[in-house]
């Protein structure tokens, strides 16, 4: 009777816990990346680039964490332990100012309007991208372990692999910007997450070792995107830059859904996950030509999005 009980709640309850894992997300992401580019306004790129990565580290260490605990035997501690440390960080924090605008602005305390056109040209690019990451961040193990005969260990390290690269690349290129100019970077990466994709389509089966290193290069193929798009919108939208942030993260979500339920009915219809992988090289090809769109070559003025009403003021 109690069995039933609690397994009857279980399932309510793991939806509420996951509701409120994307409510913690979608608040503090936007809001640690606008302090990262508020607080460096020099090297948005770079300091956008390196907070990013850190928070791919927390991607990649959490799998770590939970096999710890568990192989400890007490899984119940690691949900104790965050909500201590987060408890921690709370209180740390309060002690801080934690300002991102200067106190007075006049500008800032104007009604915000509708967002400028080329906003949207940066939430198509979100939602492409979002599409692509969560197709490997999601079905990657799936295909591995269907089609490319991969065992489990071996679909793990696969996840592990294009995390990995995510992370490391966002370190890498953070610390290249001098060298390789973040417009370049933004531009080639697409490039990559299409051979990556056409990559994935073209496996044969049973090549489960060549599947991780496909999925390791579509890590790098997605690692800088998403934070240089936040970087470039920051800089050249200025008359909404506190809310390009959460606007392209809105979007990112919106194709992180497509992705992840979309892919089912997709494969109802007789489509194998491998062709959807092949077709997905598509919508980075897509995510090529927008980028030369969000990023063009020569850098548009700050401000040039402006808002309605002629002043670009928010």
């Amino acid at each position: 009777m109690f069995v039933k009980t609690d397994q009857a709640a279980a399932y309510p309850l793991l939806l509420v816990a996951t509701a409120c894992l994307g409510a913690g997300f979608g608040l503090t992401v936007p809001a640690l990346n606008t302090y990262a580019s508020v607080f460096h306004p020099a090297d948005v790129d770079s300091s956008v680039l390196v907070l990013n990565a850190l928070l791919g580290c927390g991607t990649v260490l959490a799998p770590v964490f939970v096999a710890v605990f568990l192989g400890l035997g007490f899984w119940w501690g690691l949900p104790i332990l965050s909500a201590v440390l987060l408890t921690a960080l709370l209180v740390i924090s309060l002690r801080l100012p934690l300002r991102a605008g200067a106190p007075g602005n006049a500008t800032a305390r104007r009604p915000r309007r509708r967002p400028p056109a080329r906003f949207w040209w940066y939430a198509a690019f979100a939602v492409l991208y979002g599409s692509c990451e969560t197709m490997n961040g999601n079905w990657s193990q799936l295909e591995m372990t269907k089609r490319l005969g991969a065992s489990a260990t071996q679909a793990a390290l696969a996840l592990a692999a294009f995390w990995g690269m995510v992370t490391l690349g966002r370190v890498v290129f953070a610390l290249i910007d001098r060298w390789l100019p973040a417009r370049v970077i933004y531009h080639v990466l697409p490039f990559v997450l299409v051979a990556a994709f056409a990559g994935v389509g073209v496996l044969a089966p049973r090549e489960a070792t060549a599947g991780i290193a496909v999925f390791g290069l579509a890590g790098l193929g997605c690692s800088a995107l998403l934070p240089l798009t936040i970087s470039f919108g920051e800089e050249e939208l200025t008359a909404m830059s506190a809310a390009i942030v959460g606007g392209v993260i809105a979007f990112y979500q919106v194709g992180y859904g497509i992705a992840a339920f979309g892919v089912g009915p997709l494969q109802k219809t007789g489509l194998s996950l491998s062709a959807i992988f092949g077709g997905t090289a598509l919508v980075a090809a897509a995510l090529a030509t927008v980028s030369f769109v969000v990023a063009p070559a020569r850098p548009r003025p700050p401000g040039s999005g402006k808002l309605p009403g002629g002043s670009g003021s928010s």
